[in-house]
């Protein structure tokens, strides 16, 4: 299927590891030309230079941190002035594992700035370029977390709900303009992030790590972790003409472990 990609611009956000790797080698892989940004400059830099000789597209690397205030509003320029990204693909790693209680201000408000603010910011750096030639892609991946609350990542799943609110206003802003804004919400796929929640549950509970990553694995249908390959390819299509018609969406890739409707 030709996903009809080919020639368009991305930016691809918390690409350096994981799922956002993932989705920047797919998107190459259908032809987009790309910015890949994160906060590691040696893996981004790396990554960039792979695919652009692996896929023959081009590829820039971008270091930045979405919780520096400062870093963001100096990345939006570029966004609206030289990248002008037919596509937006915000993502980046969560606060560390909490409770709801107790948890210091300055997390919270790390939080709010690199899983909100700085998404909205890029997003109105973004649109003007994509109204203007009738057709964008934003997706945002955030977390299962959104719908069903995980247990031991409050913060997350606090502010991640807020972005999701604000996507859903904003897809019903500018569907009229042939710009799609969905979410992406993965359940357990093996990044360094689920293995982090694993081993700060096993050292909270005082058990081996394995037996909670095969607890974690109990409560998922398709009896497995799901891999960040399997995620991208979904985005990718969400990117894709083929999705032109599917916006204000939250779309699950949890291998069944969402009970709710």
């Amino acid at each position: 299927m030709d996903l009809g990609l080919k020639g368009k611009r991305a930016l691809v956000l918390g690409a350096s590891q994981g799922m956002g790797e993932a989705i920047a080698r797919t998107l190459a892989a259908e032809g987009c030309n790309l910015i890949v940004g994160a906060r590691n400059a040696e893996k981004i830099n790396a990554l960039a230079s792979d695919i652009a000789a692996g896929c023959g597209v081009d590829a820039e690397p971008y270091v930045i941190d979405l919780s520096d205030k400062a870093a963001v509003a100096a990345l939006c320029e570029k966004v609206r002035a030289d990248f002008k990204p037919d596509i937006l693909v915000y993502n980046t790693g969560g606060p560390p594992p909490s409770r709801a209680l107790g948890v210091e201000e300055k997390v919270w408000e790390s939080a709010v700035q690199s899983l909100l603010l700085s998404g909205i910011a890029l997003c109105d750096a973004a649109i003007p370029h994509m109204r203007e030639q009738k057709w964008g892609r934003i997706l945002t991946i955030a977390s299962s977390g959104v719908v069903q609350p995980i247990p031991f990542i409050a913060v997350s799943n606090t502010v991640r709900s807020g972005f999701a609110a604000y996507s859903k206003s904003l897809a019903d802003q500018v569907a009229s303009d042939g710009i799609t804004v969905n979410m992406l919400l993965p359940g357990q796929i093996e990044t360094a992030r689920a293995a982090g929640v694993d081993k700060a549950t096993a050292e909270r509970e005082g058990l081996p790590i394995e037996e909670v990553t095969a607890r974690s694995m109990a409560g998922i249908p398709a009896g497995r972790r799901g891999t960040p390959q399997e995620f991208a390819d979904v985005a990718a299509f969400m990117a894709s003409e083929k999705a032109s018609y599917v916006t204000g969406s939250m779309i699950r890739i949890d291998g069944g472990h969402i009970k709710g409707l």
